[in-house]
C-alpha cells in the first residue's frame, strides 16, 4: 500500500464467508478490498469496510449516518448504471479490536476508476460514450428522486467489459419537494457556486438535483479536453474562478479543442445560477446524441408506468421495505397519466388491482403493485397480471430468496443470469455485463412481463389450449418448442397445470 488504509484488514481476513485478498482503494472514512469465496454467488466482490466500531461517540454518529445513506440507497435502487450491493455484515472480533463492530458492503467488483483511467490515458477515445453511460446513470438516479451528491472521476468505476457505473453514495439523498439534505461534505472542482459557501443547517447542506448536473458538465469537460472548465492551477483558484464567474465578473471560458455539440451541452450544465441549468433527462438524449449511443426501446412495449402508479407505490413502499426491496426500479416518469387505472392512486398496496387480481388467494400485498403495473406495461392482453402472479407462485412460491445453484436459477421468477441480462434494462437492451445474485423482485418482476410480452406475439396463432398456459410453457422452455410441439411439450405438462390451477385461483370472477 502507498497510503495508510483507513480501515486496515490483514490479507486472508476472513468475514461472513468472504476472504479478504488485495487492497483495492481507500478514503477518510472506509477501505475496498477484493473479496474471494468458494461456496455461492458471485465468486469476487469489492469489500467496503467502514470503521462503524471505533473511533470518539461524535465521529461513529457521523460514520453510522454515511453508512445508512449508502445502504438505502443500494437496498432500495438496482439500476444498470449503479454498482450494486450483495451484502451487508458486520464484523464480530473483539479480538481485533481495531475491526470489531465494522460495517462490511459487498459490493459489485469493478475493473478501475475513470480517475485511474484518466491518469494514464487523458482524452480516452471511450469518453464519449463513458459520458453518455455516466449520465444515464444521473438519469436513473433523479428518475427515482435520488442525488449523488458526490460525482466525480474517482467514484464512477469501470468494470470489466469498460462500461461505467456509478459508486460510492454515502453522500447521496432521497429529495423531499425539489430539495434533499447531505452532508457538508464535498469535492470543491465538482461543487456549483451556490454550495461553496451554503449555510449548513441541522440535517445538512440543502442540495438540489442541479448540483449533479454541473458536477457532470466539469466531469465531461475533463474527459473531453484533459482541463478543469474553470482556469487556476488549485482547487482553490479554481473555487474562486467559480465564484467570480457565479457574479458574473467572468465569463465561461470553456476549451476550444470541445465539438461545438459537446460545447453546448457542457455550457448549459455549467450555468451561473440553478434554475439556468439543464436537467438530467433532456441532458441525457442530448448526451447520447454527441456520442452517438442513442438507443430505442422495442417496439412490443404500450407506454411507460403511469404516474398514477407512483402514488399507488409509495403506500406499498413500507410493506417492500420490510423485506428489504425497493419499488425505485419500475416507477419511471411521463408526461402524464395515460389510459385507465386499475385501481384508485389511493388504494391500499394489498388490495391493488383488485379487477384483475384476486386479494383473497396468497399473493403477497407488497408485490401486487409490481405485478398489476408490470403486466400493464405489456400491450399483449394475455400478459395478465394474473398469469406473472401464477407463474410466481410455480416458479418460488413468492420467495424473493429462492437460490437454486445446481440449475443457475434465483430469486422469485427463478431467472438464470444469463437470460435475465437482456430483459432487466426497462429500455429494452441487454445490460453491459452478466447480473449477478440475488435479483430483487423490483428487478424479476418487471424483467419477466418484458420476456412475458416477448414471447407472446411468436407463439403460434392456431395453438390449443389457454393462450397465457402457452406463454409459461414457453417462459420454461422456448416459444419455438411450444410452437414445435403444437402445444406444451410432455416435459412441461406438470408445470403448465399448476399454471392453470393458479390462473383459476387469481383471476377475478368474471374476467378471462
Amino acid at each position: 500500500m502507498t497510503e495508510p488504509y483507513a480501515v486496515p484488514v490483514p490479507r486472508g481476513y476472513r468475514v461472513g464467508g468472504w476472504e479478504v485478498r488485495e487492497p483495492i482503494a481507500t478514503g477518510a472514512f472506509g477501505s475496498v478490498y477484493e473479496g474471494r469465496r468458494r461456496d455461492g454467488q458471485p465468486a469476487t466482490a469489492a469489500l467496503k469496510f467502514l470503521p462503524t466500531g471505533t473511533g470518539t461517540p461524535r465521529r461513529l454518529t457521523h460514520l453510522r449516518e454515511l453508512v445508512e445513506r449508502e445502504v438505502q440507497l443500494y437496498r432500495r435502487l438496482r439500476r444498470p448504471r449503479l454498482i450494486r450491493m450483495y451484502d451487508t455484515l458486520v464484523v464480530d472480533d473483539p479480538e481485533r479490536p481495531e475491526l470489531d463492530g465494522a460495517t462490511v458492503l459487498v459490493l459489485e467488483k469493478a475493473q478501475t476508476s475513470l480517475s485511474a483511467l484518466l491518469a494514464t490515458r487523458p482524452r480516452p477515445p471511450s469518453g464519449p460514450a463513458l459520458l453518455a453511460q455516466i449520465c444515464e446513470g444521473l438519469a436513473q438516479l433523479h428518475r427515482a428522486n435520488w442525488v449523488h451528491g458526490d460525482l466525480k472521476p474517482a467514484n464512477v468505476l469501470l468494470m470489466e467489459d469498460g462500461s461505467a457505473r456509478l459508486a460510492d453514495f454515502n453522500m447521496a439523498a432521497e429529495l423531499e419537494g425539489t430539495h434533499a439534505y447531505t452532508p457538508a461534505f464535498s469535492t470543491p472542482d465538482y461543487t456549483p457556486p451556490e454550495l461553496l459557501w451554503a449555510e449548513i443547517g441541522e440535517r445538512g447542506r440543502r442540495i438540489r438535483p442541479s448540483a449533479d448536473v454541473w458536477a457532470f458538465g466539469v466531469l465531461a469537460h475533463l474527459v473531453l479536453a484533459d482541463t478543469f472548465p474553470l482556469p487556476g492551477g488549485t482547487p482553490t483558484a479554481r473555487r474562486d474562478a467559480a465564484a467570480a464567474y457565479a457574479r458574473g465578473t467572468d465569463d465561461l471560458r470553456l476549451s476550444p479543442e470541445l465539438p461545438d455539440d459537446w460545447r453546448e451541452i457542457i455550457r448549459d450544465c455549467l450555468t451561473r445560477t440553478h434554475a439556468e441549468r439543464v436537467t438530467a433527462e433532456p441532458l441525457l438524449r442530448r448526451v447520447e446524441t454527441a456520442a452517438g449511443t442513442s438507443r430505442s426501446p422495442r417496439p412490443f412495449f404500450a407506454r411507460r408506468l403511469r404516474r398514477t402508479t407512483i402514488t399507488a407505490a409509495v403506500l406499498a413502499a413500507g410493506a417492500l421495505a420490510a423485506l428489504g426491496y425497493g419499488i425505485s426500479d419500475w416507477t419511471s416518469d411521463d408526461n402524464g397519466p395515460t389510459g385507465d387505472a386499475s385501481a384508485p392512486a389511493t388504494v391500499s398496496p394489498a388490495a391493488y388491482g383488485a379487477a384483475e387480481l384476486r386479494t383473497d388467494k396468497g399473493v403477497p400485498a407488497p408485490y401486487r403493485v409490481l405485478i398489476v403495473e408490470s403486466a400493464h406495461d405489456c400491450a399483449q392482453e394475455d400478459v395478465t397480471p394474473a398469469l406473472i402472479a401464477a407463474m410466481l407462485k410455480a416458479e418460488s412460491n413468492f420467495d424473493p430468496d429462492l437460490s437454486d445453484p445446481a440449475n443457475d436459477e434465483y430469486g422469485i421468477a427463478r431467472w438464470t443470469p444469463r437470460v435475465l441480462r437482456y430483459w432487466m434494462n426497462a429500455d429494452g437492451t441487454p445490460a453491459d455485463t452478466m447480473p449477478q445474485p440475488p435479483f430483487p423482485p423490483a428487478e424479476s418482476i418487471p424483467a419477466m412481463a418484458r420476456y412475458l410480452c416477448w414471447i407472446a406475439p411468436r407463439l403460434d396463432a392456431g395453438l390449443p389450449g389457454d393462450r397465457r398456459v402457452l406463454i409459461a410453457a414457453a417462459y420454461r422452455t422456448s416459444y419455438d418448442k411450444v410452437n414445435d410441439a403444437g402445444g406444451v411439450p410432455a416435459k412441461n405438462r406438470d408445470y403448465a397445470a399448476r399454471i392453470a390451477q393458479y390462473l383459476k385461483e387469481y383471476t377475478p370472477p368474471g374476467r378471462k
